[in-house]
């Protein structure tokens, strides 16, 4: 989950903005400690060549360079944020070579599930995606806020209770890259990571096809059982029965989980338990 070895151009876009904001921030920095260090030296009570001036109260000159400096900086660091900040917005479109992709992710406790309403095909626990083509995710929460983070692809969002959020991704290379979950949302958190597999076109509609042949349906009885509190240890494939699915997750017409329990039984919540606050 290295962010500095990006997969994508919005990854690639994330890590020069990273870097050329830390380089912005180093060049006050650095000559500060450096100054701080030749002050100490200079100033040692051992250094009688040193000119000492006990009523010194006030310069302009000084005042100007102490604060135009570090003014100049905050301005430029501002000014890469912003417009990194407005070209890197989560819904813009990332234009690719191959045939869109739309995903819809859901947030649950405590596992992912990704639906592809287009190919009729639903997925928990594990990513499936053609190399060069444009994603384009749709990302809401069947229960508490949390956030959504492929490091290598980029752009961490969050996922939230009745709403949806949109993120557009594009994946360069094939390859297994992480993903996980980037806010605590309860004991099962630090399991709520998955694997991104990102394939070529052509073994993608392989799998495609084969994917939507599972003997594993997911409707909406199916999904409120999925819905409940646990941890998925064995990434699974489903048959997508109903592709309005995850507008009735968004809109609530399925109503959303309770949260988080209190629980000694990792995988299942126990009947009755507190919530927890």
């Amino acid at each position: 989950m290295n962010i500095f070895d990006p997969q994508g151009p919005v990854a690639a876009a994330e890590k020069t903005l990273l870097i050329d904001s830390v380089a912005i921030m180093l060049a006050i920095i650095i000559p500060t400690i450096i100054a701080i260090l030749i002050f100490a030296f200079w100033y040692r009570a051992s250094n009688t060549r040193a000119e000492r001036l006990p009523n010194f109260a006030y310069s302009g000159r000084i005042e100007m360079v102490v604060w135009s400096i570090p003014a100049l900086t905050i301005i430029l660091l501002g000014g890469v944020a912003w417009i990194g900040s407005h070209q890197l917005d989560p819904g813009n479109p990332v234009p690719g070579t191959g045939a869109p992709i739309r995903i819809q992710v859901v947030s649950l406790d405590w596992k992912w599930l990704f639906l592809y309403p287009d190919q009729r095909i639903a997925t928990v626990n594990h990513l499936t995606v053609p190399v060069g083509s444009p994603l384009h995710l749709e990302l809401t929460s069947g229960s508490v806020m949390t956030a959504f983070f492929i490091p290598q692809l980029g752009s961490m969002i969050y996922t939230m209770n009745g709403m949806v959020t949109r993120l557009d991704l594009r994946a360069d290379e094939a390859g297994t890259f992480k993903g996980l979950a980037s806010q605590f949302s309860g004991d099962g958190f630090p399991e709520m990571m998955f694997d991104t597999h990102v394939v070529s076109q052509v073994a993608f509609g392989d799998w495609a096809q084969s994917a939507a042949k599972s003997t594993d349906v997911l409707d909406e009885t199916a999904y409120k059982t999925l819905a409940e509190q646990s941890i998925e240890k064995t990434p699974k494939t489903y048959r997508l029965d109903d592709p309005e699915l995850f507008g009735k997750i968004a809109t609530q017409k399925i109503a959303p989980a309770p949260g988080p329990q209190m629980t000694e039984n990792e995988a299942k919540p126990e009947s009755g338990a507190r919530n927890v606050r």
